[in-house]
Order: C-alpha cells, then sequence, then structure tokens
C-alpha cells in the first residue's frame, strides 16, 4: 500500500512540474480512498530526471522520473498493483550517479523534509552545536581551523583564520553574515540547500556566532530565490519557538538570533563589501579594504561573512570532528565540494564529492557529455567571470591551486559545458558585456575597462585591424585584473584571455555582422 510519496519542492524541480505532478497525485488519492502523505522535500540533485517522486517502501525508498502530471494515474495504478513501470528508476540510494557522491553538506537534501525539526534532528541536525557547547568557542574555532575548511564562495580563504580573527577582535557588537547571493551561471548549490535542508543554515550560523561572540546575524539572499526566501524565513520562525534562535539558545548561556534580508538582484553585491553596503541599506558598491570586514564590517563592527556552502559544512565538521573532515580531498583542498553540472550536458545536476576529481571525469562519466550528443569543446568553471578549459586540460584536478596553475579558478563550483558549435569569441565578448553591466562604478579599470573591452571585441568580431585589437584586449585585460578594487573587474579577464589563448582560431573567424556578434 502506498501510503507517504516525497515530491520535491526545489524550485529547479517546481519549474518543469512538481506542483501540478503533487497535485495529480492528490486527485489520484481520492479518486481511489487512498490515505496518502505527500511530503514536499527538496531536490536530490539529479535535474534530468525531475520531477523525481520517491515512494517510501518497506525495503526503502524507489524513485521514478522524470515523472509528468499525466503519468501520475498510470503510475499509480501499477504501484497498487505491485507491477512495474516504465518510469521507474529503481532504490533511490543505489543509483549510481548518486551512489558514487560524498555527501557531507548535502547529506540530508532531498532526504528530509526541509521545514521538519523532528526530521532533521532525527538525520542528525544539532549534533555539531551540541558539540560546540560542550567543548567551547575557542576550541569550535580550533576544530574549524583544523578541518581545513575554505571559503566556498570562491574566494577559497580559510574559514577558520576569519573565524579566529573575529573573536579577537574587541566589540560590543558583532555580526554574523551568509552570502547566499548565489548569481554565478550555472549554480544552484546554495538554493538547493535553502530550500532543501535549510535547519543546517541556522545551526552553521548560531555555531558561527558562538564561537566569535556574535549575537546576531543575517542571511542575504537574492530576489531572484522566493522559494529559498519563503523555507528560510518558516524555519527561522520553527528554530526559535523551539528555543534554538534567541536567548539562552539550547537551554545555554549564549545569546543568537537572525533574520533574512533579500538582494535587489545586483551581482556584485556577491562582493563581501558591497553586500554589508546593501546590508545597511546603501547601494550595493564595493568598500576599499582595508579596513576588512573582520575587524569592521556591518554598521562598523566585526563581522564574519562567509557563504552559505561554508556555514551549512561547519555542523557537520564540529559533529563528526575536523579529522574526518581532513581525510578528504587533496593538497590545501580539504573536504567535499558541492559541484553543479550545467550547460549542454547530459546528467546535469549536483554532485557532491572529495576534491581531486578530475574535469574531465565530471564532465565525460559524471556529466555524460553533452546533451547534444556533440563533442564538448569548452567547459567554464567558476561563473561568468571562470576561465573556458579546453578538452587540453580535462586532466586537471578539481582543486584550488590546481585550477589557479592553469590559470582558472572554481569559484562557486559551477560547470558550464559548450559542445563545438560555440562560438568562443562571442563568448569573450559576453564577458565584457556582463562586466559592464553589472560593474558597480566605483573604479575606473572596471567601469571603464569592461565598456572598452566590447568596444574592442566588436572592432575583432567585424575584422577590424584584429591582431592590434588582440594586443589591446590582453593589454586591457592585464589593466584589469590587476588594477580593478574587487574580484568583478578582476576576474574578468579569466574567460576573455582563456577564450583568446585556447580557441583563437574563433578570433580569426570570418567577419559576421554585428547583429550576429551581439
Amino acid at each position: 500500500m502506498i501510503t507517504r510519496i516525497f515530491i520535491p519542492g526545489d524550485a529547479g524541480a517546481v519549474a518543469v512540474g512538481a506542483d501540478e505532478v503533487a497535485g495529480a497525485f492528490e486527485a489520484a488519492a481520492r479518486t481511489r480512498g487512498l490515505a496518502l502523505d505527500i511530503v514536499r522535500n527538496g531536490s536530490r540533485g539529479l535535474y534530468w530526471l525531475e520531477p523525481m517522486v520517491e515512494v517510501e517502501t518497506s525495503e526503502g525508498r524507489v524513485a521514478y522520473g522524470p515523472v509528468a502530471a499525466e503519468d501520475v494515474p498510470a503510475l499509480v495504478d501499477a504501484m497498487l498493483a505491485g507491477e512495474p513501470h516504465a518510469l521507474r528508476v529503481g532504490p533511490t540510494e543505489e543509483i549510481p550517479w548518486l551512489k558514487r557522491q560524498t555527501r557531507l553538506t548535502f547529506a540530508r537534501c532531498g532526504v528530509v523534509d526541509p521545514l521538519s525539526l523532528d526530521d532533521y534532528r532525527a538525520y542528525g541536525g544539532y549534533r555539531g552545536l551540541e558539540q560546540t557547547l560542550a567543548i567551547g568557542p575557542d576550541a569550535t574555532i580550533e576544530e574549524v581551523v583544523q578541518s581545513g575548511l575554505r571559503g566556498r564562495g570562491g574566494a577559497g580563504f580559510p574559514t577558520g583564520v576569519k573565524w579566529r580573527t573575529v573573536a579577537g577582535t574587541r566589540a560590543e557588537q558583532k555580526y554574523i553574515v551568509c552570502n547566499a547571493d548565489e548569481g554565478d551561471s550555472g549554480t544552484f548549490a546554495d538554493r538547493m540547500l535553502l530550500e532543501g535542508d535549510p535547519f543546517v543554515m541556522i545551526e552553521g550560523m548560531t555555531i558561527a556566532g558562538i564561537a566569535v561572540g556574535a549575537t546576531r546575524g543575517y542571511i542575504y539572499i537574492r530576489s531572484e530565490y522566493p522559494h529559498a526566501v519563503a523555507a528560510m524565513k518558516a524555519a527561522i520562525e520553527t528554530a526559535r519557538r523551539h528555543g534554538y534562535l534567541g536567548r539562552e539558545i539550547a537551554g545555554s548561556a549564549f545569546d543568537f538570533d537572525m533574520e533574512v534580508r533579500v538582494g535587489a538582484g545586483a551581482y556584485v553585491c556577491g562582493e563581501e563589501t558591497a553586500l554589508l553596503e546593501s546590508l545597511e541599506g546603501r547601494r550595493g558598491v564595493v568598500r576599499a579594504k582595508p579596513p576588512l570586514p573582520a575587524h569592521k564590517g556591518l554598521f562598523g563592527q566585526p563581522t564574519v561573512i562567509n557563504n552559505a556552502i561554508s556555514l551549512a559544512t561547519v555542523p557537520w565538521i564540529l559533529a563528526e570532528g575536523a579529522a574526518a573532515y581532513r581525510d578528504f580531498g587533496m593538497g590545501r583542498s580539504r573536504g567535499t565540494m558541492p559541484i553543479q553540472i550545467a550547460g549542454n550536458v547530459k546528467h546535469g545536476g549536483l554532485y557532491e564529492v572529495a576534491f581531486g576529481v578530475t574535469l574531465g571525469e565530471l564532465v565525460d562519466e559524471i556529466g555524460g557529455g553533452t546533451a547534444s550528443g556533440r563533442p564538448v569543446r569548452a567547459v567554464q568553471v567558476g561563473g561568468p567571470l571562470g576561465a573556458y578549459f579546453p578538452r587540453a586540460l580535462f586532466d586537471t584536478p578539481f582543486d584550488y591551486e590546481a585550477f589557479a596553475g592553469k590559470d582558472g579558478l572554481i569559484g562557486h563550483g559551477g560547470i558550464v559545458v559548450f559542445d563545438d558549435t560555440v562560438d568562443m569569441a562571442k563568448q569573450a565578448r559576453f564577458a565584457m558585456e556582463f562586466c559592464a553591466l553589472e560593474s558597480c562604478g566605483k573604479c575606473t579599470p572596471c567601469r571603464i575597462g569592461s565598456t572598452r573591452g566590447v568596444e574592442t571585441m566588436d572592432k575583432i568580431l567585424r575584422g577590424e585591424e584584429r591582431d592590434k585589437n588582440r594586443v589591446l584586449l590582453e593589454d586591457l585585460c592585464h589593466t584589469m585584473k590587476f588594477g580593478s578594487l574587487c574580484a568583478l573587474g578582476g576576474f574578468t579577464p579569466y574567460p576573455v584571455l582563456s577564450a583568446l589563448h585556447h580557441f583563437p582560431e574563433d578570433f580569426d573567424a570570418p567577419a559576421p555582422s554585428l547583429e550576429e556578434a551581439r
């Protein structure tokens, strides 16, 4: 008898009909007189199978997908009769794409009811906070330092070092700020966590608050994520109601509370100081550093600013120990990375794995190659400001230092795949245009350099003095890289120069019309 099924309420699944599928199951249950418990869980991250419906059985959950609303009546009939169905994928935990992962940060995502505190605790939630309360602030910071956890937003700065700096700075008030302003193309890890496991964000921020002596926290979410905003607000209310936020959290002597703040869609507010400006009610403009936010951040007070994935990983580290986390990874890149595979790819989704897997494995084996069936020509790693890697570099390990050594960056872990129909000169132009549109305008290399970059690319695309303009483009990129105030202008040269160096033939192609170039 079908009693409990799981249908993702994740925005990615909703976009392809998950709400309609849930409605169809409700209708089928009424028609057949079934007592059906429908749980709107988060996505497991297998996006080519969404909406993926899971049915609870005595042997564990069994997955079906992708399910459309019109499939539901026949699917329910097959389930009731104990007969096979064409959409049956099999036991969820045995799906090879999922089974090969090392899920630490995303262990509960897609498994629990996101807004059930009981579910969260049943699957290990708040064990990290309990350990923090047992060992105290200083030992908590040391655990994070020893784990080797680095910022997952792209900068890769050691998380524990940042916490230690804030803890050692004297102030009456300190803050924890979670940067969930996820704006990179092809990335969705933050959104998946906020929608699929919001309590882990609350626990991570609470641990950080206790560790550094902060009593107030803000989670900054982009306005394009309404489902995530709603989930976080509901989870915060639940945590507060059950004593996990507010005064004397979990019966301890520590106070910590937090709230959601919604951004207005500015890409530059993913940069930590522009985010602080926005939180303070001003236009998102980058601040000069020093002073660092750890010394003088939100409202002029010492502030920890961490990416959502960084903070969500902290509870696992505290619960299982720094050594257990450090056992995963390679070199200075310890632990796991939630890698988001998108673009022209057969198996797109979120894949959490220890650092060290090669780019080729991610694209060819895990991603399954292109969705179009054509050869992979380029992969952009690290969002719209990431470098383009050709197949010749597919042996590069997914690791901060390895990518830096190849003039690339792993950023927030987004991978966008392109087949052999892509025009890399047009992609280079897009990078400059993106920077020109998103620049906060504070520094000249970014504000003016990106505009000149678009003009120079247009000349190259029109076939005007290509050799001279390529030299000018490279010179312009070096000026932006070393002269910009923040990473927006500083990283824009990565996609431009990588396209120019690895795919020079596209910059020598017959000149298209300007309209085609755009």
